[in-house]
């Protein structure tokens, strides 16, 4: 595939959590010639143009549930776009998806959960025809996740029986308030919905905040508790893979997973509400995130650590998520992304590549195998 021109880039949902700092990655690149910043809030997108965007940048309204005909359908909007980056919520996914097929455009996204990946892998035929991409899931779990399980099964050189994902986040100078690190819905629909295991190499649903156990971050985190979570991660690995046994894990500082559980069966008025006066996280945060693959009596473990950009303004929370969905915008511009079709991370990306890109936005990786001890 030879390398294209520079591509005109939208980012739906620009003036949410992620998306500024995707903006802010993406302004710099090469690789986008120009930057179309769409929101339901038309002044916030603006905002988020004039501070990250520079001179590639501008804002509209765009809605993603309006119908394909109104003047503000997401679809009108995407018209002359090469792709779309859906930072938005994943309930929007597959009436983004829609739009990018009806505007010949391709598409990512951060993540859809485990039900809603389901429903956009059956989109992937009608991608392929049209010659145009769907990933599924490029920010940091799902996303950089897959990719480090990707690498850690090719450095197992073995039949794979289970992948176990563990994410962290903390930050270390949090505002005074309450603060989350994401959109607050998707994270109570983390804690609410029953979570998916693979068990048998078959997937098996469990109790919401179900324990996950005493986790090693290492630093800056250290030992932590955690519980089960629904991800998309567990979509796509028993496919991938061929692990039989697979899990999402999931630590909170104790105060926020005490304040969201206190929220689970809030009013979805009052959850808006909550949502809409939170502070922002500080740049302080920092995010790990473990892999660990085993089969024939070997482990490999990868850990990621993402720290803040401090010339940016973002912490590591942030970074960690916006990061891989602009190193992906880059890597399709350079033709590094041949797939087509709507496909996971694991099956199109080299993590190689990825990872190559985001060692240069704070982050850095650490690949460890462990021999089973035989008696």
């Amino acid at each position: 595939m030879s390398v294209m021109e520079p591509l005109r880039v939208a980012v739906l949902g620009a003036g949410g959590t992620i998306a500024p700092a995707i903006v802010r990655d993406l302004a710099q690149s090469d690789e986008v010639a120009s930057l179309l910043l769409l929101d339901i809030d038309e002044a916030r997108a603006e905002h988020v143009a004039s501070l990250y965007g520079g001179l590639k940048a501008q804002a509209a309204f765009a809605d993603a549930r309006a119908s394909a005909d109104a003047p503000v359908s997401l679809a009108r909007a995407l018209e002359g776009c090469d792709v779309l980056v859906n930072s938005a919520s994943y309930r929007v996914n597959l009436d983004a998806m829609t739009a990018c097929l009806k505007a010949g455009c391709h598409y990512l996204d951060l993540g859809g959960l485990y039900w809603m990946t389901g429903h956009q892998v059956e989109l992937g035929p009608w991608f392929e025809g049209a010659g145009l991409l769907a990933l599924l899931g490029i920010g940091s779990a799902p996303g950089k996740t897959n990719l480090m399980a990707l690498r850690a099964a090719r450095e197992l050189s073995a039949a794979v029986d289970s992948i176990h994902v563990s994410a962290a986040g903390r930050d270390l100078d949090p505002p005074p308030g309450f603060s989350v690190p994401y959109a607050l819905q998707t994270l109570l629909d983390e804690l609410t919905l029953r979570p998916v295991v693979l068990r048998d190499g078959a997937p098996e649903e469990i109790e919401p905040l179900t324990g996950g156990g005493m986790v090693e971050f290492d630093e800056p985190i250290g030992a932590a508790e955690t519980i089960h979570t629904l991800h998309s991660e567990l979509r796509t690995f028993g496919d991938s893979f061929g692990c039989r046994e697979a899990s999402f894990r999931l630590s909170l500082s104790p105060d926020l997973l005490s304040t969201l559980r206190e929220l689970t069966d809030a009013p979805e008025a009052k959850i808006r509400r909550i949502a809409g006066e939170a502070a922002a996280p500080s740049g302080k945060t920092v995010s790990v995130h473990l892999v660990e693959a085993s089969g024939r009596g070997r482990s490999v473990r990868v850990r990621a650590v993402t720290e803040p950009i401090e010339r940016w303004g973002f912490g590591g929370g942030i970074v960690s998520t916006a990061a891989p969905a602009a190193a992906a915008v880059r890597l399709l511009a350079r033709g590094r992304i041949e797939a087509r079709g709507a496909v996971p991370p694991e099956r199109c990306i080299d993590p190689a590549e990825m990872f190559s890109e985001l060692e240069q936005r704070g982050c850095r990786f650490e690949v460890t195998t462990r021999e089973e001890v035989r008696a």
